[in-house]
């Protein structure tokens, strides 16, 4: 019998982890698997082992496992298959395939546009966008970021988006945001690229009351968040991979 695991980042704020867990249930309807379960990479429970366990309990012979992660990183290649590596040791007898993050997708492209107009700002020719990643030091996340950011330009009609990071990679927010400042634009939206809300998208707000002139105004954008358009991504991702003809060693296709 099949199953999905959903593996989800966790966060120390309790909303982050709702949102999660109400993401899953709504794209739960769209995905037609017997089992579905939701768990948490770190900081919230049910956590991986829990999770995985849940699935056989119930009479799954075979689980898809999807990262709901943005970029493919660190936790992706490796944080989560040395997670299911050491549950897997106990069910050997389970098959398993595994999934990837969202990555980079033209649906997401339209949810950042969206969250623009949910602004209500009037967006001048001379506008640009700031999008702020959570970061990593991994060179694929840069790639992926900085495609996402040339095709938002593109379909969003803006002349200029660039990129910052609140962590772990350059250039990191506050450069970023000087120079933004610097520039000739009027109007310079931030733009969140986070799943949920929490201690990073407080970070932002923070910071970002420190920037507006008369001359320019910085305009926060809501986060990503779990938009319904990501339950399409979900829903194409675990037919790919419960049509597939992977086995149990997919897990470790990132180490």
């Amino acid at each position: 019998m099949d199953a999905v695991l959903y593996i989800c980042h966790g966060s120390r704020v309790k909303k982050g982890c709702d949102q999660a867990i109400e993401f899953i249930e709504r794209s739960k309807s769209k995905i037609d698997v017997p089992i579905q379960e939701v768990c948490f990479l770190e900081l919230a429970e049910p956590t991986i082992e829990q999770g995985f366990k849940r699935c056989v309990e119930q009479g799954a012979t075979r689980i898809a496992i999807v990262p709901i992660l943005l970029l493919t990183a660190g936790h992706a290649k490796v944080d989560i298959p040395e997670e299911i590596h050491k549950v897997y040791q106990h069910y050997p007898h389970i098959k398993v395939v595994y999934g990837t993050p969202f990555g980079v997708d033209n649906q997401i492209v339209d949810i950042l546009i969206e969250r623009i107009k949910e602004t209500e700002v009037t967006i001048k020719k001379d506008a640009m966008v700031l999008l702020v990643g959570r970061g990593s030091s991994d060179p694929e996340v840069k790639k992926d970021f900085h495609e996402i950011a040339q095709r938002l330009a593109h379909k969003g009609g803006f002349q200029h988006v660039d990129t910052c990071y609140l962590a772990a990679t350059t250039p990191k927010l506050l450069d970023g945001l000087k120079q933004a400042s610097e520039s000739n634009y009027s109007q310079v939206f931030v733009l969140p690229y986070l799943l949920f809300t929490g201690i990073l998208m407080n970070e932002i707000r923070t910071e970002l009351k420190k920037w507006n002139k008369a001359e320019q105004e910085f305009i926060l954008a809501n986060y990503l968040g779990y938009h319904d358009r990501l339950s399409n991504i979900l829903q194409n991702q675990v037919n790919k991979l419960l049509n597939s003809q992977g086995n149990e060693y997919d897990v470790y296709r990132y180490s």
